[in-house]
């Protein structure tokens, strides 16, 4: 049996569309502003996370995170009243978009931040401009700016580059026309060959547990777990696997971080019970732990 494709929550994914037939569509600087602002508002409403974008006259580009699984929607609606809106403005009947979108997942972070630096270098590369920060219609001017932009999150992906100019070595960097891919019984993947069976083994994992578990309301949005992580140490100033569970600190930290799971992450006891910090503690003890430090 063909195997389906793999879109699951809290995936990575590389996705593009470009107008019918490679006509420009987003003519005006009005255009892509409205279009943007679309990015912003369908992200909150449907909760999907936005790493990068890059807006170019006939085509776009969107480095996302499946964070509420519901990407799908997310472009149905974008590419739907953005079709509307040209329609309206500029006439015709016809197809606005080529196809529906286009979407690849990514690896790891290593090709996360591969599809970061080629997204942004689009412009670069059509001769637009001589700098991805010149060009104002892609997140590529906005990192390590200190610009405030409610619907990109910046924050993680200045986390993973560390610094502007490392970003730019990687931009400058990119020399190819296309990203990597590997085919796989999941489908394209950017990526490369040697983690395939373990991505297939946890593409397993996470769809028997999705059908036994009731579905989430849509106001039951729930953090990705690196995020979660990413956003302790940062706030704790604290490697998780630094933290000595034998002193009391280490201890009021772990359960702080067991709160944060359980209501931000959606994790249950037993997935909590998985991870190396809680090793030493049975699910029983979870409980009674997460409601003692609640309270507090």
């Amino acid at each position: 049996m063909r195997r389906a494709r793999l879109t699951y929550q809290g995936a990575f994914h590389h996705a593009m569309n470009r107008g019918y037939e490679g006509r420009p569509i987003f003519k005006e600087d009005s255009s892509k502003d409205f279009f943007l602002d679309l990015i912003v508002k369908l992200q909150e409403l449907l909760k999907i996370r936005v790493l990068a974008y890059c807006i170019m006259d006939n085509h776009y580009h969107l480095v996302i995170q499946n964070s509420s699984g519901r990407m799908s929607d997310f472009f149905k609606q974008l590419n739907g009243q953005f079709g509307h809106y040209y329609r309206s403005h500029y006439g015709g009947k016809g197809y606005v978009f080529q196809s529906r979108y286009k979407s690849l997942l990514i690896q790891d972070d290593s090709y996360l931040l591969m599809v970061i630096a080629y997204v942004l270098k689009n412009p670069v590369k059509s001769g637009i401009c001589k700098s991805f920060r010149e060009y104002q219609w892609s997140s590529g001017y906005k990192y390590f700016s200190k610009k405030e932009d409610t619907g990109i999150d910046f924050e993680y992906v200045e986390s993973l580059f560390g610094s502007m100019q490392e970003l730019m070595n990687l931009v400058n960097g990119i020399d190819f026309d296309k990203l990597p891919t590997v085919t796989s019984e999941m489908g394209k993947i950017i990526g490369g060959e040697n983690r395939i069976a373990e991505m297939l083994e946890r593409s397993d994992r996470r769809n028997l547990g999705r059908s036994k578990k009731r579905k989430r309301r849509d106001d039951r949005y729930f953090e990705p777990l690196e995020k979660i992580f990413y956003e302790f140490e940062k706030s704790k100033k604290v490697k998780i696997e630094e933290i000595d569970t034998n002193s009391r600190s280490g201890k009021r930290l772990r359960s702080e971080l067991l709160v944060y799971l359980k209501e931000l992450g959606g994790m249950k006891y037993s997935e909590i019970a998985e991870l190396d910090l809680f090793g030493d503690l049975t699910i029983n003890s979870l409980g009674p732990i997460y409601y003692r430090y609640r309270k507090k």
